[in-house]
Parts: C-alpha cells; structure tokens; sequence
C-alpha cells in the first residue's frame, strides 16, 4: 500500500497533507506548504505539481518527499534552480505537447533544439524562438477555440435525437484524445521527477535521511 498526499493546502495535518505539508512534517517544523527547511523554488514546483495530479499520480510524488528536505540554500542556487525550472518548461514540456499537433511540430523542434537556458543572456538569445513557439501556439489555441463555437452553434440548431447521438460521439472522442495524451503525460511526470533531483543536487551539502513513511499524516494508505 502506498501513502496518499492530497490536492490543496490543509488548516490540520490530520485534514490531510500535500507534499509540502509533509516535508514539513517530516522536518520538525510548524505546519505549513512553505517548510522553512526547503529551497523556494523546489517548493513553488512541488505545490504547482502536488495540485495538478490525480489522487493516484500524487503518489509519484512520495520518494520526493524526504529528498528535498534540507535543500534550502543561497540567493546564486535557487537562482541556478530558477532557470532549471524555465529551461525545462521552454525545452522539454511545451515542445512535448507542441509535438501533438501537426502545425506545431516545427516550433517544437526549434524549441527542443535551443542551447540550454542558464541565466539572462541565454534567454535573452532563446527569446526569438520562443516568441514564435508561443505565437503560434496562441494562434492554434484561438483556431480551436473558433472551431469549437461554430461548432456548439451548428448543434444548438439540431433536434434532441441528434444532440444526444453527438453527445455520444463526443464523449467517445474525449476519452479516445485523453488515451492519445497518457504517453506524453506519463513522459512528463519523470522528466519532473528528473527535474526535481537535478535541482536538489544544487544544494550545498547532503540532506538528512529521512523516511516518508515516518509521517502519519500522509492520508489513509491503499
């Protein structure tokens, strides 16, 4: 069985933890989704992440839990994990989703093919290139969402008989596109994982060894 983290902040860790809760608890500090012990910026991802997971992916986020304790460090090394964080956004996950659709295939290369992103000089020469990666991606948002209202529209004009067999199709059609987009979530998730250990790895020092499971907060087991 594996210990369950939960979506949110809590007023009481027995209400439930999210992974920055448990950190928390695992480290002796107040309860709270900001632990004093933790690098900023880790926090910020692990909350964002934490939150944006299912009950069940949450779990990914369990052997983090210890590893990140004890990473809080200086203004130069959540600097460094700063622009980890950015590189991985602008060369790894938005190229990812970007690579589903035909006409944004280009743009995903081009982000994919950028030297790493490091610090203000490095952005500043990526900057033309994500510029036209996001217009892009903008300007097929804005064709969708057109498409979509032309067509809720037509079908508002269609007898119930006709709605309801569309409805069908839609919800076959929804569950077929969420199937297509498990493999480049599941890619996602450990390319964050990586994510998470190479910005732990900037910390001065070794963190202490600690044990999740220590921590009886982490909701009820399954």
């Amino acid at each position: 069985m594996t210990p369950m983290l939960k979506h949110g902040a809590h007023r009481r860790p027995e209400d439930g933890v999210c992974a920055m809760e448990a950190v928390a608890w695992i480290a002796g500090e107040r309860h709270s989704d900001s632990p004093e012990c933790c690098s900023r910026i880790i926090a910020m991802f692990m909350r964002r992440w934490n939150d944006a997971l299912s009950d069940e992916e949450r779990d990914l986020l369990v052997p983090l839990v210890p590893l990140v304790v004890g990473t809080k460090a200086d203004a130069a090394a959540e600097s460094r994990r700063s622009w980890m964080a950015y590189d991985w956004l602008v060369r790894t996950h938005a190229p990812a989703w970007m690579m589903l659709s035909e006409s944004l295939e280009h743009h995903a290369q081009r982000l994919r093919a950028l030297p790493e992103i490091t610090d203000r000089a490095t952005f500043v020469e990526a900057q033309p290139v994500i510029d036209a990666a996001w217009a892009a991606a903008w300007d097929a948002a804005w064709d969708a969402a057109r498409d979509a209202a032309w067509d809720a529209a037509r079908d508002a004009a269609q007898d119930a008989a006709q709605d309801a067999a569309q409805d069908a199709a839609q919800d076959a059609a929804q569950a077929a596109a969420g199937a297509a987009l498990e493999p480049t979530k599941h890619d996602l998730q450990a390319s964050a994982v990586d994510l998470v250990m190479r910005m732990i790895a900037v910390s001065p020092g070794t963190p202490p060894v600690l044990l999740v499971e220590d921590c009886p907060y982490i909701g009820a087991t399954r």
